[in-house]
Protein backbone atom coordinates (compact mmCIF):
# COMPACT_ATOMS: atom_id res chain seq x y z
CA UNK A 1 0.00 0.00 0.00
CA UNK A 2 0.95 3.45 -0.72
CA UNK A 3 1.15 6.73 2.03
CA UNK A 4 -1.39 7.55 3.70
CA UNK A 5 -2.91 11.07 4.87
CA UNK A 6 -3.25 10.65 9.02
CA UNK A 7 -6.12 12.77 10.97
CA UNK A 8 -4.78 12.45 14.74
CA UNK A 9 -6.76 13.79 17.44
CA UNK A 10 -7.66 17.00 15.62
CA UNK A 11 -9.03 19.30 18.40
CA UNK A 12 -10.74 22.89 17.26
CA UNK A 13 -12.97 25.18 19.65
CA UNK A 14 -14.48 28.26 18.95
CA UNK A 15 -15.37 29.97 22.36
CA UNK A 16 -17.77 27.65 24.03
CA UNK A 17 -18.37 24.94 20.50
CA UNK A 18 -16.17 22.59 20.05
CA UNK A 19 -16.23 21.75 16.14
CA UNK A 20 -13.65 19.35 16.47
CA UNK A 21 -13.35 16.46 19.28
CA UNK A 22 -10.23 14.39 18.96
CA UNK A 23 -10.94 13.32 15.64
CA UNK A 24 -8.53 10.88 14.09
CA UNK A 25 -8.58 8.69 10.74
CA UNK A 26 -6.95 7.21 8.00
CA UNK A 27 -7.26 7.96 4.15
CA UNK A 28 -5.09 4.93 2.32
CA UNK A 29 -3.85 6.23 -0.97
CA UNK A 30 -5.19 4.56 -3.95
CA UNK A 31 -9.05 4.67 -2.63
CA UNK A 32 -11.83 7.17 -2.70
CA UNK A 33 -12.38 7.73 0.77
CA UNK A 34 -16.31 9.54 1.21
CA UNK A 35 -15.98 11.50 4.39
CA UNK A 36 -19.54 11.94 5.81
CA UNK A 37 -21.25 13.45 8.37
CA UNK A 38 -24.84 15.82 9.26
CA UNK A 39 -24.21 19.67 8.75
CA UNK A 40 -22.14 21.41 11.40
CA UNK A 41 -20.41 17.64 12.00
CA UNK A 42 -16.89 19.29 11.30
CA UNK A 43 -15.96 17.96 7.64
CA UNK A 44 -15.10 21.28 6.48
CA UNK A 45 -13.44 22.51 9.34
CA UNK A 46 -11.28 19.15 9.25
CA UNK A 47 -10.62 19.57 5.30
CA UNK A 48 -10.08 23.26 6.09
CA UNK A 49 -7.23 21.82 8.78
CA UNK A 50 -5.35 19.51 6.93
CA UNK A 51 -4.63 22.70 4.73
CA UNK A 52 -3.59 24.76 7.54
CA UNK A 53 -6.64 27.20 7.08
CA UNK A 54 -7.75 26.69 10.41
CA UNK A 55 -6.06 27.12 13.44
CA UNK A 56 -5.83 23.53 15.83
CA UNK A 57 -6.32 23.65 19.78
CA UNK A 58 -4.61 19.60 19.25
CA UNK A 59 -3.80 17.21 16.78
CA UNK A 60 -1.76 16.86 13.71
CA UNK A 61 -2.25 15.67 10.13
CA UNK A 62 0.42 13.66 8.53
CA UNK A 63 1.36 12.30 5.17
CA UNK A 64 3.67 9.43 4.50
CA UNK A 65 4.48 9.48 8.46
CA UNK A 66 5.56 12.84 8.45
CA UNK A 67 3.96 16.29 9.52
CA UNK A 68 2.19 18.08 7.18
CA UNK A 69 3.95 21.25 6.21
CA UNK A 70 4.12 23.97 2.69
CA UNK A 71 5.99 21.58 1.14
CA UNK A 72 3.68 18.82 1.43
CA UNK A 73 0.55 21.10 0.90
CA UNK A 74 2.29 21.88 -2.61
CA UNK A 75 1.40 18.55 -3.59
CA UNK A 76 -2.35 18.74 -2.35
CA UNK A 77 -5.51 19.81 -4.42
CA UNK A 78 -7.92 21.07 -2.57
CA UNK A 79 -11.63 22.60 -3.83
CA UNK A 80 -13.08 23.83 -1.65
CA UNK A 81 -17.18 23.95 -1.31
CA UNK A 82 -17.45 27.61 -1.79
CA UNK A 83 -16.35 28.97 -4.96
CA UNK A 84 -12.23 29.29 -4.71
CA UNK A 85 -12.09 30.99 -7.85
CA UNK A 86 -11.35 34.61 -8.80
CA UNK A 87 -14.47 35.47 -10.92
CA UNK A 88 -13.34 37.79 -13.41
CA UNK A 89 -10.23 35.84 -14.84
CA UNK A 90 -10.44 33.72 -17.84
CA UNK A 91 -10.81 29.94 -17.39
CA UNK A 92 -7.94 28.78 -18.72
CA UNK A 93 -5.76 31.66 -17.31
CA UNK A 94 -6.71 31.11 -13.97
CA UNK A 95 -5.78 27.62 -14.26
CA UNK A 96 -2.52 28.68 -15.54
CA UNK A 97 -1.78 31.01 -12.67
CA UNK A 98 -2.71 28.65 -10.12
CA UNK A 99 -0.67 25.62 -11.70
CA UNK A 100 2.36 28.49 -11.32
CA UNK A 101 1.27 28.96 -7.53
CA UNK A 102 2.05 24.95 -6.92
CA UNK A 103 5.53 25.77 -8.98
CA UNK A 104 4.89 24.70 -12.29
CA UNK A 105 6.94 26.61 -15.40
CA UNK A 106 4.03 28.25 -17.60
CA UNK A 107 5.10 25.86 -20.17
CA UNK A 108 3.51 22.89 -18.37
CA UNK A 109 1.04 24.55 -16.55
CA UNK A 110 -0.29 25.22 -20.12
CA UNK A 111 -0.03 22.21 -21.32
CA UNK A 112 -1.75 20.39 -18.08
CA UNK A 113 -4.29 22.87 -18.40
CA UNK A 114 -5.10 22.17 -21.71
CA UNK A 115 -5.81 18.33 -20.90
CA UNK A 116 -7.85 19.10 -18.05
CA UNK A 117 -10.16 20.81 -19.48
CA UNK A 118 -10.39 18.82 -22.31
CA UNK A 119 -10.67 15.40 -20.12
CA UNK A 120 -13.75 17.41 -17.85
CA UNK A 121 -15.78 18.85 -21.20
CA UNK A 122 -15.30 22.45 -20.27
CA UNK A 123 -12.58 23.46 -23.33
CA UNK A 124 -14.71 25.30 -24.87
CA UNK A 125 -15.17 27.45 -22.54
CA UNK A 126 -11.09 28.33 -21.38
CA UNK A 127 -11.54 31.84 -23.17
CA UNK A 128 -14.62 32.71 -20.82
CA UNK A 129 -14.90 34.47 -17.65
CA UNK A 130 -15.48 31.93 -14.70
CA UNK A 131 -18.09 34.25 -13.68
CA UNK A 132 -20.16 33.66 -16.81
CA UNK A 133 -20.19 29.48 -16.28
CA UNK A 134 -23.07 27.55 -15.19
CA UNK A 135 -23.01 26.14 -11.62
CA UNK A 136 -21.88 22.15 -13.28
CA UNK A 137 -19.13 24.01 -15.60
CA UNK A 138 -17.75 26.08 -12.57
CA UNK A 139 -17.44 22.44 -10.59
CA UNK A 140 -15.84 21.11 -13.29
CA UNK A 141 -13.55 24.15 -13.61
CA UNK A 142 -12.71 24.24 -10.04
CA UNK A 143 -11.88 20.91 -10.26
CA UNK A 144 -9.04 21.08 -12.83
CA UNK A 145 -7.98 23.68 -10.85
CA UNK A 146 -7.35 21.21 -7.95
CA UNK A 147 -5.62 18.81 -10.27
CA UNK A 148 -3.37 21.00 -12.33
CA UNK A 149 -0.10 20.34 -10.81
CA UNK A 150 -0.68 16.18 -10.06
CA UNK A 151 -1.30 16.21 -6.71
CA UNK A 152 -0.50 13.11 -4.38
CA UNK A 153 -3.79 13.99 -2.04
CA UNK A 154 -7.26 15.07 -3.25
CA UNK A 155 -9.51 16.94 -0.69
CA UNK A 156 -12.89 17.87 -1.93
CA UNK A 157 -15.54 19.54 -0.24
CA UNK A 158 -19.06 19.16 -1.91
CA UNK A 159 -17.38 18.60 -5.32
CA UNK A 160 -21.31 16.79 -6.34
CA UNK A 161 -23.31 19.58 -4.93
CA UNK A 162 -25.98 21.10 -7.67
CA UNK A 163 -24.63 18.86 -10.23
CA UNK A 164 -26.63 17.19 -13.16
CA UNK A 165 -26.11 13.21 -13.96
CA UNK A 166 -23.92 14.04 -16.81
CA UNK A 167 -21.52 16.41 -14.51
CA UNK A 168 -21.53 14.05 -11.35
CA UNK A 169 -20.86 11.09 -13.96
CA UNK A 170 -17.52 13.12 -15.23
CA UNK A 171 -16.50 14.36 -12.35
CA UNK A 172 -16.75 10.57 -10.54
CA UNK A 173 -14.60 8.61 -13.37
CA UNK A 174 -11.96 11.53 -12.65
CA UNK A 175 -11.82 11.09 -8.68
CA UNK A 176 -12.16 6.95 -9.14
CA UNK A 177 -9.45 7.20 -12.21
CA UNK A 178 -7.32 9.15 -9.47
CA UNK A 179 -7.23 6.82 -6.84
CA UNK A 180 -6.23 4.12 -9.12
CA UNK A 181 -3.29 5.68 -10.39
CA UNK A 182 -2.32 5.97 -6.57
CA UNK A 183 -3.45 9.16 -5.00
CA UNK A 184 -5.58 9.34 -2.42
CA UNK A 185 -8.43 11.20 -2.89
CA UNK A 186 -10.77 12.26 0.13
CA UNK A 187 -14.45 14.06 -0.99
CA UNK A 188 -17.46 15.21 1.44
CA UNK A 189 -20.82 14.49 0.04
CA UNK A 190 -24.75 14.65 1.36
CA UNK A 191 -25.71 12.54 -1.67
CA UNK A 192 -25.45 9.19 0.01
CA UNK A 193 -26.16 6.68 -3.48
CA UNK A 194 -23.32 8.46 -5.17
CA UNK A 195 -20.73 7.96 -2.13
CA UNK A 196 -21.86 4.18 -2.22
CA UNK A 197 -21.40 4.06 -5.61
CA UNK A 198 -17.51 6.19 -6.10
CA UNK A 199 -16.33 5.32 -2.41
CA UNK A 200 -14.23 2.02 -1.21
CA UNK A 201 -14.01 3.55 2.18
CA UNK A 202 -16.32 6.14 4.60
CA UNK A 203 -15.25 8.12 7.53
CA UNK A 204 -18.93 9.52 9.00
CA UNK A 205 -18.32 11.71 12.14
CA UNK A 206 -20.62 13.80 14.34
CA UNK A 207 -20.41 16.68 17.06
CA UNK A 208 -16.17 16.65 15.77
CA UNK A 209 -15.73 12.98 16.53
CA UNK A 210 -15.54 9.59 14.48
CA UNK A 211 -18.43 7.74 15.09
CA UNK A 212 -17.65 4.89 12.30
CA UNK A 213 -15.50 4.27 9.07
CA UNK A 214 -14.71 1.31 7.04
CA UNK A 215 -14.98 -0.49 3.60
CA UNK A 216 -18.56 0.60 1.65
CA UNK A 217 -18.34 -3.52 1.48
CA UNK A 218 -17.74 -3.64 5.53
CA UNK A 219 -20.60 -1.65 6.41
CA UNK A 220 -23.18 -2.87 3.59
CA UNK A 221 -22.54 -6.53 5.19
CA UNK A 222 -22.59 -5.19 9.04
CA UNK A 223 -25.32 -5.26 11.48
CA UNK A 224 -27.98 -7.92 11.79
CA UNK A 225 -29.23 -9.91 8.59
CA UNK A 226 -31.55 -8.35 6.37
CA UNK A 227 -34.09 -10.77 4.32
CA UNK A 228 -36.20 -9.87 1.36
CA UNK A 229 -39.36 -12.49 0.44
CA UNK A 230 -42.10 -12.62 -1.58
CA UNK A 231 -44.41 -15.42 -1.45
CA UNK A 232 -46.98 -15.17 -4.45
CA UNK A 233 -50.33 -13.91 -3.35
CA UNK A 234 -49.70 -12.28 0.04
CA UNK A 235 -49.73 -8.95 0.28
CA UNK A 236 -49.88 -8.20 3.94
CA UNK A 237 -47.10 -10.59 5.17
CA UNK A 238 -49.32 -12.06 7.45
CA UNK A 239 -47.36 -15.51 7.43
CA UNK A 240 -44.02 -13.63 8.71
CA UNK A 241 -45.25 -12.06 12.11
CA UNK A 242 -45.33 -14.71 14.27
CA UNK A 243 -41.57 -16.02 13.65
CA UNK A 244 -39.43 -16.23 16.68
CA UNK A 245 -36.65 -13.72 16.40
CA UNK A 246 -37.55 -12.08 12.99
CA UNK A 247 -38.88 -8.37 13.13
CA UNK A 248 -40.89 -7.41 10.02
CA UNK A 249 -39.59 -3.67 9.42
CA UNK A 250 -41.40 -3.19 6.10
CA UNK A 251 -44.34 -4.79 3.87
CA UNK A 252 -44.78 -3.21 0.70
CA UNK A 253 -46.03 -4.68 -2.76
CA UNK A 254 -46.26 -7.98 -2.11
CA UNK A 255 -42.31 -7.89 -0.45
CA UNK A 256 -41.60 -8.67 3.12
CA UNK A 257 -38.74 -7.12 4.77
CA UNK A 258 -37.31 -8.80 8.04
CA UNK A 259 -34.22 -8.38 10.37
CA UNK A 260 -32.90 -11.68 11.42
CA UNK A 261 -31.91 -12.41 15.14
CA UNK A 262 -28.28 -13.92 15.26
CA UNK A 263 -30.25 -16.88 16.79
CA UNK A 264 -32.22 -17.80 14.31
CA UNK A 265 -32.00 -20.11 10.92
CA UNK A 266 -32.85 -18.56 8.04
CA UNK A 267 -34.22 -21.94 6.77
CA UNK A 268 -36.89 -21.56 9.10
CA UNK A 269 -38.11 -18.37 7.40
CA UNK A 270 -37.75 -20.17 4.55
CA UNK A 271 -40.20 -22.69 5.95
CA UNK A 272 -42.61 -20.85 6.76
CA UNK A 273 -42.33 -18.89 3.70
CA UNK A 274 -43.06 -21.75 1.64
CA UNK A 275 -46.05 -23.26 4.06
CA UNK A 276 -47.57 -19.75 3.04
CA UNK A 277 -47.31 -20.00 -0.76
CA UNK A 278 -45.21 -20.10 -3.64
CA UNK A 279 -41.82 -18.39 -2.47
CA UNK A 280 -40.69 -15.95 -5.48
CA UNK A 281 -37.83 -14.20 -3.46
CA UNK A 282 -35.19 -14.47 -0.92
CA UNK A 283 -32.23 -12.77 -0.77
CA UNK A 284 -30.21 -11.57 1.73
CA UNK A 285 -29.92 -7.62 1.05
CA UNK A 286 -26.97 -4.82 1.83
CA UNK A 287 -27.49 -2.36 4.44
CA UNK A 288 -27.85 0.97 2.08
CA UNK A 289 -25.13 3.60 3.16
CA UNK A 290 -27.59 5.66 4.18
CA UNK A 291 -28.99 3.04 6.61
CA UNK A 292 -25.63 3.02 8.43
CA UNK A 293 -25.44 7.07 8.12
CA UNK A 294 -28.99 6.94 10.41
CA UNK A 295 -27.87 5.04 12.95
CA UNK A 296 -24.46 6.52 13.03
CA UNK A 297 -25.84 9.63 13.97
CA UNK A 298 -29.03 8.51 15.58
CA UNK A 299 -31.34 10.88 13.22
Amino acid sequence: MGEALEVDGLTRRFGPVTALDGLTFTVPSGQVVGFLGPNGAGKTTTMRAIFGLTDLDAGSVRWGGTPVGPAQRRRFGYMPEERGLYPNMLVAEEIEYLGRLHGMDAGTAATATGRWLERLEVADRARSKVESLSHGNQQRVQLAAALVHDPEVLVLDEPLAGLDPTGIDAIGRVLVEQARSGRCVLFSSHQLDLVEDLCESVAIIDHGRLVVDGTVDELATGGARRLSVRVEGDRDGGWARSIPGAALSKVGGGEVRLVLDDAIDSDAVLDAARAAGHVTQFVFERRRLSEVFREAVGR
